[in-house]
């Protein structure tokens, strides 16, 4: 490596998956780094979600990426000391037109099908009404709130430079400006997420960028048994690619949405993750603005312990937290970008970017840069 502290190979905007996704690929080929980011810690998309790694619902360039995200988690969890499990994923089914979605999306393997009876001994759900499930295999699970900033731990052992509390004012060929001062750098990567607008408003506009607003709970429960893995339900399998495209999925969203209109109206993604320390993170709703209202509807939370206690055999959760997240949304499931000043934009714009992120990270400044695939083993 070399340069000054105000020149480096590569400035990274933005600390998030993304981000970190872009600092990794970079400082495994030898490059310097530098990682600008506005706030002291990731705080953003990053830790505000379920710590699923979705990587088996996803299809075509989604799943490429989530397939190289997933090796690169596990190489992560292992250097960095983190949390993460093989869990895989189970899907709790309540009705024969949900079997049917999962059925068709078996049949390109890495689903393996359940009868009620083994879904029950894997989640400590209510009997009445489980007709069966699936167990998605590849998928992972980690904890949000420790492993963003583990990495952050990480990538600065291997000589990355994080400029925290540092807001970028411009990028342009060669240029990065910050409110402490210019840094020259070879290869600009923007990976602010929902805030390109801020910084490139002719990207986020050219690409039909807005903001998705998501409200989520963690509660105590008191389970018989913790959740094996994450576990997703109809309202899931109406939302991620691999399973929401068949005719199927269009039976099911058909009945959803007619027997339970309010919870359409939430656009409702009713999933679940358990914790190492046994809470359990709830959600979730979706609202698209470009500038969502800060303000929680409390018909949402109540919508979550509702259908919380309606689907597990289990006293009532306690509420601990709530939060809103936000992240990208556009028509695409990705932003790549990248202008006449070589400046190369990265964001997931479908809220899967803890499946992908390091996956599109990865793959896009390859291709942008000419790099040559990282050695294995490197760390």
């Amino acid at each position: 490596m070399n340069g000054t502290p105000d020149t480096a190979d590569v400035v990274v905007v933005g600390s998030g998956i993304v981000g970190l996704g872009a600092a990794y690929a970079a400082v495994r080929r030898g490059l310097r780094v530098i990682v600008v980011d506005r706030t002291e810690a990731p705080v953003g998309a990053t830790i505000r979600n379920f710590g699923h790694l979705c990587i088996g619902a996803q299809g075509g360039e989604a799943r490429r990426y989530a397939d190289v995200s997933r090796a690169l988690w596990l190489r992560l969890a292992r250097d960095a000391g983190f949390w993460l499990r093989e869990s895989g994923t189970l899907v709790a089914a309540r009705h024969d037109d949900e079997i049917a979605v999962l059925e068709a999306a078996s049949r390109e393997g890495g689903i393996r099908l359940l009868e009620a009876d083994e879904l029950l001994r894997l989640a400590p759900l209510r009997a009445d009404g489980l007709v069966g499930g699936a167990h998605i295999e590849v998928d992972l699970q980690t904890d949000p709130r420790t492993a963003a900033t583990a990495i952050v731990r990480h990538l600065a052992s291997l000589g990355v430079e994080f400029r925290f509390r540092t807001a970028v004012t411009a990028v342009g060929a060669g240029r990065v400006e910050t409110t402490r001062g210019p840094i020259g750098c070879g290869s600009v990567v923007v990976a602010v997420n929902h805030d390109i607008d801020q910084l490139l408003p002719e990207v986020a506009e050219r690409h039909g960028i807005a903001r998705c607003a998501l409200d989520m709970m963690r509660a105590a429960v008191s389970f018989r048994r913790p959740l094996a893995a994450p576990l997703l339900t109809g309202w899931s399998l109406v939302r991620y690619g691999r399973f929401a495209d068949g005719v199927e999925a269009t039976v099911l969203r058909e009945r959803l949405h007619a027997e339970r209109p309010d919870l359409a109206a939430i656009d409702l993604n009713q999933m679940y993750t358990q914790l190492p320390d046994g809470t359990l993170i709830i959600g979730d709703s979706h609202a698209t603005a470009v500038a969502p209202a800060p303000f929680q509807p409390e018909a949402a939370f109540t919508a979550f312990l509702a259908e919380a206690e309606a689907l597990f055999d289990a006293p009532a959760p306690r509420v601990i937290e709530r939060w809103q997240g936000v992240y990208a949304k556009g028509p695409q499931e990705f932003l790549i970008d990248r202008g006449d000043d070589g400046v190369l934009v990265l964001a997931a714009t479908t809220g899967i970017g803890m499946t992908t992120g390091l996956g599109l990270a990865e793959e896009n400044l390859a291709a942008a840069f000419g790099w040559t695939a990282a050695m294995e083993g490197t760390s």
